[in-house]
């Protein structure tokens, strides 16, 4: 070893561990678990900022005793705070450095490392929104139908099949894929092939991103053009002189609808590439 590299060792630990299974080695500098640690730290701090935002919000509905006027709302609110709580939880106890080992080691892989209760809040986020869009979609395009066919079971029973499908999928998809190996733990990487494997990457992707985005598109692009013909119908009603209030509402409509959309089309954008982030 020359004195170069003498130098280099006296400033940078690094850890090599190889996998019998796959044959990887696997490199850890103590650079790089400063970093990491740094990040999950960043992370807890996400997450506190984020349970406190919910808290507030759905004090505020409470205080307001709008909550029961707006269930869906409340629904999407309890959802991010049980994926913000989740957040911190989850990544105070990364910061531990905790070296999963037995049983417990499994499960601290599976509950903790994987991030799982982090995406049943997410993903159960993501179906709430796509299902809220839906609801809009009929009081606003099919105002009279909604009425007579739209009961409280249904918004109750839609509020519910998001926490449900999103705990199914999650957790349908973490046990077959994750395993501690060596005292690592790996998550959403062991499948049964290749072509499972993609499957479930192209299944992933269509129902959590393109379904979504084509609902998203498809409701609140139909409530514009509703919106625009009631405005022109509105106008037709209205003599010219007393045209201008008509015209600001729906201007001042539309413009919440395409505020509303666009802020709902980049959630799930987002927590798609957070979920690649942190998983990885």
């Amino acid at each position: 070893m020359t004195d170069g590299d003498t130098t280099v060792s006296s400033h940078l630990s690094v850890v090599m561990t190889t996998t019998e299974d796959t044959g990887v080695t696997i490199v850890t500098s103590s650079s790089s678990r400063y970093a990491r640690s740094y990040f999950q730290l960043f992370v807890v701090i996400i997450g506190v900022i984020g349970t406190a935002a919910n808290g507030l919000v759905l004090y505020a509905l409470v205080a307001s005793k709008q909550h029961k006027k707006h269930v869906l709302i409340v629904n999407q609110n309890v959802l991010d705070l049980f994926a913000c709580i989740a957040l911190v939880i989850t990544y105070s106890v990364k910061l531990s450095n905790i070296h999963p080992t037995g049983t417990a080691g499994y499960w601290h892989c599976v509950i903790i490392v994987s991030d799982i209760l982090i995406w049943c809040g997410s993903i159960g986020s993501i179906i709430n929104l796509a299902i809220i869009s839906v609801e809009r979609y009929l009081k606003v395009v099919h105002p009279v139908w909604s009425k007579k066919k739209l009961r409280s079971w249904m918004i109750y029973s839609a509020m519910a099949f998001a926490w449900i499908a999103a705990i199914i999928y999650n957790l349908s998809l973490i046990f077959p894929t994750t395993n501690v190996i060596n005292g690592i733990c790996h998550p959403y990487v062991i499948f049964w092939s290749q072509s499972v494997k993609l499957f479930a990457f192209f299944w992933d992707f269509f129902s959590f991103y393109v379904l979504i985005l084509l609902i998203f598109i498809f409701c609140y692009g139909r409530i514009l053009v509703s919106v625009r013909r009631q405005a022109r119908v509105m106008a037709g009603h209205s003599a010219a002189g007393s045209n201008t209030a008509p015209q600001v509402q729906s201007n001042q409509i539309q413009t919440n609808v395409i505020k509303t959309m666009i802020l709902v089309q980049d959630h799930d954008p987002c927590l798609s590439v957070l979920r690649h982030l942190l998983v990885t």
